[in-house]
């Protein structure tokens, strides 16, 4: 099984190598038969090929940050919170990850949550920022 700081560097690998556009090295992250789910449009890539290539042809300018990244002991999960821009668009994800054996990451799977006005009713509890 892999250890938690091994996946969070494998993580953190796969991320800033999609921010540097450093494909050969984002595909180094991935096994073979990488599966991508993305439940919220009912979408799956199925293999490190087509999943190297649908980053690499991803349209816009986009560029993402790390904002938290945790690893799970003794599972091979971890998961990370990302922010997104796109041109002046900005939006975070939620991705989950497992790895393999080998330490590769197996399974991606993202969620993009879109931003919301909150109920009203309930001003006297909460702070907005």
């Amino acid at each position: 099984m892999t250890e938690p700081t091994e996946l969070r560097r494998t993580v953190e690998t796969y991320w800033a190598s999609a921010e540097a556009r450093d494909w050969d090295t984002f595909a180094s992250t991935l096994a073979e038969d990488v599966v991508y789910d993305l439940p919220q449009t009912r979408e799956r890539i199925s293999g490190r090929e087509r999943y190297v290539r649908f980053n690499r042809e991803y349209p816009g300018d986009w560029h993402l940050r790390i904002e938290r990244i945790v690893a799970d002991p003794g599972s091979g999960q971890a998961v990370s919170w990302t922010h997104f821009t796109v041109g002046l668009e900005e939006m975070y994800a939620v991705n989950l990850f497992t790895a393999d054996a080998a330490g590769r990451i197996a399974t991606i799977t993202d969620f993009w949550p879109e931003p919301y006005e909150p109920p009203t009713g309930r001003e006297h509890l909460v702070e907005r920022y």
